[in-house]
This record gives structure tokens, sequence and C-alpha cells, in this order.
């Protein structure tokens, strides 16, 4: 992790540099991701800028992805957040597609070849694989994280184990500062 300070403005900017030709280990590499994200995201209070922050560094920062994002919580339903990639669905039914089972059943969803999954919503024809883990706050799925790729049996259990991390910081952080949106 890169930084400067802006000393008029009283700033401090990140520049977000991960350099996968050092050969990181997929544990290495989410070590990586959640140390900058808690960097930047510490003292922030606002849920959008926590999100779309998060999703960037995703989208960027892993290999062989083409989408990286959320779908926040919203009844039923789940409705588009932010996120890096090809525009994508805007609402997903409750227990429809792999995000909406990850909200249904609040457990996450590790999909190696998204075409055998029955009732795969396909928002990106490229995507060939799929991985969503829930955001859970107080014990409510508040949004889902979603990655798409487009090479199949791209995510395993390093995938799944360093996302969880991330999906859990999002969770804590967006509680303690009280910076997530509520239900409608």
């Amino acid at each position: 992790m890169q930084y400067y300070e802006n000393i008029k403005l009283g700033i401090t900017i990140f520049m977000f540099e991960i350099d996968l030709k050092n050969n990181l280990s997929k544990p290495e590499l989410y070590e990586e991701i959640l140390l900058f994200l808690k960097g930047i995201t510490t003292d922030e209070k606002d849920a959008l800028a926590i999100l779309a922050n998060t999703a960037s560094l995703l989208f960027f920062g892993l290999p062989e992805v083409n989408w990286a994002g959320f779908y926040r919580a919203n009844r039923k339903e789940l409705v588009l957040g932010p996120f890096q990639g090809k525009p994508a669905c805007i609402r997903i039914p409750y227990g429809q597609g792999v995000c909406g089972t990850a909200f249904a059943e609040k457990k996450s969803q590790v999909i190696s070849d998204v075409n055998a999954f029955t009732g795969h919503i396909a928002c990106d024809k490229a995507s060939k694989s799929e991985i969503v883990l829930p955001v859970v706050l107080q014990g409510t799925v508040m949004a889902v994280l979603d990655i798409d790729s487009p090479v199949i049996n791209r995510f395993d259990e390093d995938d799944l184990q360093g996302l969880s991390k991330i999906a859990g910081y999002l969770g804590k952080i967006l509680d303690q500062q009280n910076a997530f949106w509520s239900l409608p």
C-alpha cells in the first residue's frame, strides 16, 4: 500500500497497488487487500463509499475476475449496489440465481461452473464461475458480495476463506460506524 499526504488540503490519498508478480499466495493476497481495506475504511461512515472502494479493490486486485460488487438487501429482493465490471442486472428476487440463493440461505455460494447452476441469472455471458458471500449485520443479510470470473473453477477454498474475512469485516465496520442504510 502506498500513500501520500496533501498537507494543504489536510487529506491522505491512498494509491492501491498489488504486484501480482511477487507471486503472492491467495491467502497473502487477501490479507493484503484486507489490510488496505481497513486502512481506507476505519473512520468512514458512508456505506456507499465503503462498498464502492471494496468492489474496486477486489476487481483490480484479484486475477481473472470480470465483475466484482454488491447487491443490497431490500425486503425480499436484492438491488444492485456499487460494482466494477459490465452493467449488471438491477434486481434479483429472493432465492433466485446464485446471489438470491446466498441471500435466502444466509450462506456463501461457490459455483465452479455457472452453466451447471440451475436458475443461474446470466448478466454477462462471459462469466463462467462465481462466488457470492452474504454481508451480515446483526444476524441479517444486508448485502451480498458477488464476484464473477470468465474462468471455470476460478474460485476455491482459499478464495472463500479470504473473501469471508472481507465480508465479515464489512459487516463489522458498517455496524460499528452505523454506516449501513436501513431497510425500507
